[in-house]
Parts: structure tokens; sequence; C-alpha cells
């Protein structure tokens, strides 16, 4: 196998749950050497988490835990701060997601970590940032989603606001620290210093709103909640189907428009004055859908998906975990990959993303058992004998 891209780039994670361990996730997939720093006897609370316990252990884990090693260290006591700068002083980069104030309360802000290591870089993973009015506020994904806008215009318009059924600010927070992170090493090459990269949660949501803000700014014009479609866009839309499931169908170009309506039958809907151009799709969009919905109600999906396939339309089923694992596309590009367990024997998740033509990441092992490579790293990384990690253990340090 190819050399990963970030091979010999040492990262200490000290942080739990999703934000700022799906960025130690994405370096690790990558090659990085992830070192994970967990309370002892406890662990990552996602070590627990999850709604199913198969073998009394959580699936997810071995998702958000995968290539990293494990180090159990108190970092409430003296003695685990020392040895988690003793570490740091040994790696180029820092993943945390404390609340604001609590690593300059320990003595391990960055000013602090890097007056002896300037070109350490630190991912700081938060709900609303380092600075600010509310930046010692607890910050969970659920708020953030809804301050960066997502919350409000996710659901039925005759509905309370939904929410997508993952923490996707949590992701995209863990996403835009580990993009920053590589920015922050590509200045260090140039200028031999690091520096702090500073993501909120709310502002990681905000920045996929898309023109949600300038469009206000410019009309007054407030998005709202608008289902399955989004306002304007015709036809884009899940339809039904004779055989019972639902389709989705794409065709708000003119060209993939008019190939729509030839399927349909119907060469006329395209020099239609309601249906002709985008704007007029748009203005008529609910009249549009039911059209298309009562075409596709009499076709069986399994024909009418290559029909619209052949056409260039994009197309597709609605996807569940079934189908992934079922689909000859995603064992073609191993979307989904088998990675060893020591319980579970063969597990399945998703690879490493994105693809890299010459140095791809990988998925080499999976979450680690607490404290699995502590002796290891404090001897490797560390330096400590065996009588000094011996007696760390003993007054509970590690």
């Amino acid at each position: 196998m190819a050399q990963s891209p970030l091979t010999g780039l040492r990262v200490i994670e000290m942080g739990s749950l999703i934000a700022g361990p799906f960025c130690g996730q994405i370096l690790g997939d990558f090659g990085a050497e992830v070192i994970k720093l967990e309370d002892p006897g406890v662990g990552d609370p996602m070590r627990q988490w999850g709604r199913s316990k198969p073998q009394g252990l959580s699936p997810w884990w071995p998702v958000i835990g995968r290539n990293k090693k494990s180090v159990t260290l108190d970092l409430r006591t003296d003695e685990g701060r020392d040895l988690a700068r003793a570490l740091i002083a040994k790696a180029d980069v820092v993943v945390e997601n404390f609340r604001p104030g609590t690593l300059e309360a320990w003595g391990m802000g960055y000013e602090a970590l890097s007056a002896d290591h300037p070109g350490l870089v630190m991912a700081r993973v938060s709900g609303f940032g380092q600075t600010g009015p509310y930046s010692k506020r607890a910050g969970y994904a659920l708020v953030g989603e809804a301050m960066g806008g997502l919350r409000h215009i996710t659901g039925e318009p005759d509905r309370n606001p939904a929410r997508a059924g993952i923490s996707i600010g949590d992701s995209l927070s863990g996403l835009n620290a580990a993009l920053g992170v590589m920015m922050a090493l590509h200045a260090r090459d140039r200028t031999g210093r690091g520096q702090v990269v500073d993501a909120a949660i709310y502002e990681s949501v905000l920045t996929v709103m898309e023109n949600l803000i300038t469009e206000y700014d410019l009309t007054g014009y407030i998005r709202e909640r608008s289902g399955a479609v989004l306002p304007g866009i015709a036809p884009s839309n899940v339809y039904p189907t004779k055989s019972g499931e639902l389709v989705l169908i794409g065709a708000n170009q003119d060209t993939l428009f008019r190939r729509l309506c030839d399927l349909m039958g119907r060469p006329d809907l395209a020099d239609d004055v309601r249906y002709r151009d985008h704007a007029a799709r748009g203005a008529h969009q609910g009249e549009l859908d039911a059209r298309i919905a009562a075409w596709t109600a009499d076709q069986q999906i399994e024909a009418l998906l290559p029909l619209l396939e052949k056409a260039g339309i994009a197309t597709g089923r609605i996807y569940r975990a079934p189908e992934m694992l079922a689909d000859p596309h995603f064992a073609a590009r191993e979307s989904i990959v088998s990675v060893p367990h020591p319980v579970f024997g063969q597990v399945k998740m998703q690879n490493a993303f994105p693809r890299l033509s010459e140095t791809p990441g990988a998925v080499r092992w999976t979450g680690p058992t607490l404290g699995e490579h502590t002796d290891a790293v404090l001897r490797e990384v560390a330096g400590l004998s065996d009588e000094a990690i011996a007696g760390l253990r003993a007054r509970k340090v590690l």
C-alpha cells in the first residue's frame, strides 16, 4: 500500500464525544499517529453511546475511535498534566474540545504550550468559539445547528423544525477543524510557526448555509422549511411509484426537463409557458410536481430507473444501511470496508474519504480498548521506564 499522506504527523487528541474526535478520526484515516488521551477507568463516552449494545459494546466506538492509540491519563492531576505536556512536546498537533478556558485553567492553553514549541498547531473545537460573549456556554450540536440556521429550514413547513438523524453540527465542526489543521501545517512550512484553529459548531454550520444571509440582506426574504423540496428548484423531489417505493428525480435544467417530458409522453410541457424555463417551473413547482407524481405513480420503479438513467436524468432510491451494503457501486469503490474487531469479528463501516490517487487513506484498525497503548506510548514517546509507568498506575494517574 502507498504511504499515507500524513505519515509522520503526530496528533494528541484531548477531546470526547464527536466534534473533536471526528477531526482526529479524519487525520488518523490519512496516516497521522493519533494519540487519544482518555480518563482512566471511564474513557470517552462514545465507548458507551448508542441505541444498541451488541455484546455489551457500543457500535459507535469502532468508527469514531478508529486508527487511534488510546492512552489513559488523568488530566485533573498535576502528574497527568505534566505527562500530557511531555507528549505534546513531541507532537505536531493538539485537538481538543473542552469548554473554552478549561485548558487555560490547567496551565495548558496555547500560549503556555507553544512557548517552548512554537511549531505546535492546536485545533480547538467548541460550540461558540474561543472568543465572544457566548464562548463559555455549553455548546452541543443541537444548539449550533439552530444558531447556524440549519434547524429553522429543516422539516415540513407546518411542523416544528426537525433535525437530521445525525449530529451533523458536530461532524461539520470536526471536518472544519481538520481542514484548518491542514491549512495551519501548510503555513507552518513557510513560517515555522504553528497557530490556533478555532472551529465553532455554529460557524461550521453557518458556512454551509449557501446564500441564506445574503438573500435576506439584499431582499428581506427569510428562507423557511420546505419539506422535501428547495423552493423554486423544480422538478427536484421525491415521487411515488407503483411499486410502493419512492424515487428521487432531479431535472431542473431546461435540457433535462425536456428529456423528462419526452419520457412522460408529454413533450408539449417543455414548451408550456408555465414550465419552459427555470423561473417558470419554480413559480409553478407544486402543480408540476403533481403532474410528475401522477406519472411515476403508474410506473414500476425497476423499469422507471433505467429509463431515467438512460436519459441522463439524476435519479435514485432513498438508501438505508441494507441498500448501501447491497449496492454494486458501493462494493466496486469499496465505499464500505470490513475491519477486524477483537470482539465483534469483522465489522463494516464507511471507508476513508476523500480518495487520494497516490496516497489514499485507510481504516487500519477499529477503536482501541481503553488504555490499550498507554505503556507503549509513554515508553516510546515520553521516554518513561516501566518502573515509572507502574508507579503512575499505582497512583491512579493512568
